[in-house]
């Protein structure tokens, strides 16, 4: 009996210890990553706000969890936290890719956003004038004024000694050679030169159908080179993004773009890095998420010096990311969802763009 009476004293005692540790359990405030992406997620004094951080307290007002924010110094960090499940979840606004969806679990996407480029702005007229004096713009004037001097001391050869009047001798009839062969090709016939002899008259003759043709292959010729450089900063796929120093955040979404098509590019740990990339060389690009590269360079005041192309080379969907299986996300899932269909949550996507 007494044997009886210790056993069920220890067993009471052991579930008493039990679901008192399991109460604490349940008490524990669960970890939130994140890091900072303005304007999803900003600090301040030891303070976080963004469109990241509402999405959360309006979810967590039906949860009523007791949480801590545990900051990591970039986004490679935070992934690889929540991955390894040092953190409950993640509310950074990280894009679900198909590498990512096999390391992690996402809950709704709760931001449509795009994968956008910045680069260094640049005045159009020094653009305009730097094509001017380009070598495809100076070669082409060079192969025309080139080919009017041929077919002009090709007549002057003819007329030098029967045509004196108007094609002089020396140098001064080859320049007179070279008047009228410019005159020909451009069809203005002033009438002030023309070749009386045989062979003159038969240069002058192929000369002016051939210059039909060259007028209009040279003329073509010198407007593309005028133009190249501008169709060349036209990017409308991620392919064209190779003929430029491409700039992005290591582990981002943009990276996977980028290696998935095999664009070489420079790793940076944030935005701000990237940024001061941009500043270094006009050939350079940075490629990330549009909402947060448009707005750094508004906070810094640098909208005089760079600029977000409006080409977006992706969509993106931002969602919270958990480790796998876990059981946060069937109960957080639900309410954001919820969350997201009402007029409060409209209203901060407002004031956050």
């Amino acid at each position: 009996m007494k044997r009886l009476i210790l056993f069920l004293t220890l067993f009471l005692f052991s579930f008493s210890v039990s679901a008192q540790d399991t109460l604490a359990s349940e008490k524990a405030p669960i970890i939130i990553g994140l890091t900072q992406a303005p304007p999803f997620v900003m600090e301040q004094n030891g303070n976080f706000s963004g469109l990241s951080i509402e999405s959360w307290k309006l979810v967590n007002r039906k949860l009523n969890y007791d949480y801590d924010f545990r900051e990591f110094a970039n986004l490679e960090a935070l992934l690889s936290a929540v991955e390894n499940g040092e953190v409950d979840f993640c509310i950074n606004p990280i894009t679900v890719t198909d590498q990512r969806m096999s390391r992690m679990d996402f809950s709704q996407p709760y931001f449509i956003s795009y994968t956008g480029i910045a680069r260094k702005s640049g005045s159009t007229f020094w653009r305009y004038l730097s094509n001017i004096f380009s070598w495809n713009f100076l070669s082409a004037i060079l192969v025309l004024v080139s080919v009017i001097f041929i077919f002009g001391f090709l007549v002057w050869l003819f007329e030098r000694k029967k045509n004196k009047e108007e094609f002089g001798s020396g140098l001064r009839g080859v320049l007179q050679g070279f008047w009228w062969s410019a005159v020909t090709m451009t069809t203005v016939g002033y009438g002030d030169k023309s070749p009386r002899t045989f062979g003159g008259r038969f240069v002058g003759f192929i000369w002016m159908f051939m210059a039909i043709i060259m007028i209009s292959t040279l003329t073509a010729g010198i407007a593309s080179s005028l133009t190249v450089h501008n169709i060349q900063e036209d990017i409308s796929s991620v392919q064209d993004l190779e003929r430029f120093d491409v700039y992005t955040v290591r582990s981002s979404s943009a990276q996977e773009l980028l290696e998935q098509y095999g664009v070489g590019s420079s790793m940076v740990s944030n935005a701000d890095e990237g940024l001061e990339a941009l500043m270094e060389g006009d050939n350079n690009l940075f490629v990330y998420d549009k909402p947060i590269l448009s707005h750094r360079i508004e906070e810094k005041g640098l909208e005089d010096e760079l600029v977000v192309l409006e080409n977006n080379l992706k969509k993106d969907y931002y969602s919270y990311s958990f480790p796998k299986d876990s059981d946060l996300l069937k109960k957080i899932n639900p309410i954001l969802v919820g969350t997201l269909k009402t007029m409060e949550w409209s209203s901060l996507i407002s004031e956050y763009k």
